[in-house]
């Protein structure tokens, strides 16, 4: 679409989750003018961030990185948390472990070195984090011991992180507007100067930020790019995020980058509803997610294990483990504990609408595995129990060890019989939460085409960035990546701006 009018913004944000915001947030910290463009209504404005639990990985020396940052300084429970260290070797190393063999991405090494001054700056914004108490550490001999890299999330978790993000976009200037889904860019002279909005109205802008999200809630999209089983995968976030801002970009000459035949997935609850529920409080949408099966093991229809599920922490396992249950036949499983590691699992394990069956005997409960073979399932638990090591000791803060052997697939650690009456499984399917594929982005966030030219006017951010997520996926690294390269965005599209209403050639 060609026009040639003035700008009435320098910066147009699509999107309004983290990255969005981050990125209006950096261009109004440049001198920038800056209008965020929300497809959502108010109440589902946020994008996938509003459905998280809002904890970030970034790396830091020690504790002295982490106390700035916080909320709630004063804390008692702060003189004992043992928080360690998480250097960013050890980030850099959790990344790789995902690339089969390849060396760190320019993107990941982006992620890696800019994680830490990300989360200062936005500290200093007034976007504070508390300690994941709860979920990221164990209390042994009255300490709480931080395991997996992984220590803060946002207060107030995903819904906090992007209503203190939207209030300092507003206290800098900036504004918003709500059901203002957009359908096209507007080129001149093949540079991007705006967009059209669904209803057809036109937004000038000197540079376009686009950062609404992959295309995780288009099923043919995840058809064409993840294979077949995915038709059916349960949308953890957002239903907006139907890909539109790659499709704008492809129109442009956009390269494609990075590893769209995988995604972020979750084991999640096989009676969620799609897309979640952003009518439900945060606690109660949390319910959805079931990712303790590291205290326990996994059957599918056919009675048998299907991962390792000791493999790692389960920071590094759960967005691979989603995939795994929604392949196997069905697309569910179920997740067995026995009483031992009750009191362990997470409070979405214990919420009022659980969907779980229980027994006092093991035959019992697997009786009521509907679809289930019922015999192989014996079988196999049978199996697994008489193949746990009785001599070490179960300590769920560290990689402990305590296998089951010589069965396939092993459990490399946290492995204990299920011999604890009363037994529970809890019925699972593959929950995407977001896509890898994306585009390629310079370090302005300047969107690239496939001979490395940059497509003036056009920059990208969070989800649409490709390179980040390869194979796999550390805990907490999406919201920090949607961070870093929205702040990155912001400032090259302020500059672009700039630049352009200088005369100088971007």
């Amino acid at each position: 679409m060609m026009r040639d009018n003035s700008p009435a913004y320098d910066v147009v944000v699509v999107g309004s989750g983290n990255a969005a915001m981050c990125a209006a947030i950096a261009a109004l910290g440049a001198g920038a003018s800056v209008l965020v463009l929300e497809k959502a209504d108010p109440s589902l404005a946020g994008g996938n961030s509003r459905y998280t639990a809002g904890a970030m990985r970034f790396a830091y020396d020690d504790s002295s990185d982490l106390l700035p940052l916080l909320e709630d300084p004063d804390d008692a429970r702060l003189p004992l948390a043992d928080f360690g260290a998480y250097p960013r070797s050890d980030f850099a190393a959790d990344l790789r472990s995902f690339n089969h063999g390849q060396d760190l991405s320019v993107e990941q090494q982006v992620l890696v070195d800019e994680s830490l001054p990300t989360m200062q700056w936005l500290a200093q914004h007034g976007v504070r984090f508390e300690p994941i108490y709860g979920r990221q550490s164990f209390e042994q001999d009255g300490r709480f011991v931080f395991w997996g890299g992984l220590t803060l999330a946002a207060a107030g978790e995903g819904p906090g992180l992007v209503d203190r993000e939207l209030a300092v976009m507003h206290d800098l200037g900036g504004s918003i507007r709500y059901s203002s889904g957009v359908a096209d860019l507007i080129v001149s002279d093949g540079r991007v100067c705006g967009v059209v909005l669904e209803s057809g109205e036109e937004v000038h802008a000197s540079a376009v930020v686009l950062a609404c999200g992959g295309f995780e809630a288009n099923a043919d999209m995840r058809v064409e790019h993840l294979g077949q089983d995915w038709k059916v995968a349960k949308v953890r976030g957002t239903p907006h995020n139907t890909g539109i801002g790659l499709d704008l970009a492809y129109a442009q000459g956009a390269k494609r980058h990075g590893a769209y035949e995988n995604c972020h997935a979750t084991p999640m609850d096989l009676h969620m509803p799609d897309f979640a529920n952003l009518d439900l409080p945060h606690l109660e949408r949390k319910n959805y997610r079931k990712i303790c099966y590291f205290l326990g093991i996994m059957l599918n229809d056919r009675g048998e294990r299907f991962v390792d599920e000791g493999k790692d922490f389960r920071n590094y396992t759960y967005a691979q483990f989603g995939r795994a249950v929604l392949e196997q036949p069905g697309h569910r499983a179920w997740q067995l504990f026995d009483a031992k590691v009750s009191e362990l699992l997470y409070e979405e394990y214990r919420f009022h609408d659980a969907a779980f069956v229980e027994s006092e005997t093991l035959d019992g409960l697997i009786a009521q595995l509907d679809e289930v073979d019922q015999e192989q399932a014996c079988a196999t638990v049978a199996a697994f129990n008489a193949a746990v090591d009785q001599e070490t000791r179960f300590d769920p803060s560290i990689k402990d060890g305590k296998q089951a052997a010589g069965i396939q697939p092993p459990k490399s650690n946290w492995a204990q019989s299920l011999d604890t009456p009363p037994f529970r499984a809890f019925p699972v399917t593959g929950g995407i939460t977001f896509t890898y594929g994306g585009l390629q982005v310079d370090d302005r966030g300047s969107v690239l085409r496939d001979d490395g030219s940059l497509i003036e006017g056009l920059h990208a951010c969070g989800e649409l960035v490709g390179g980040v997520f390869i194979g796999g996926y550390p805990g907490g690294s999406g919201l920090t990546s949607g961070a870093v390269f929205g702040r990155r965005a912001g400032l090259g599209a302020a500059d672009s701006g700039s630049r352009r209403n200088r005369g100088a050639p971007a």
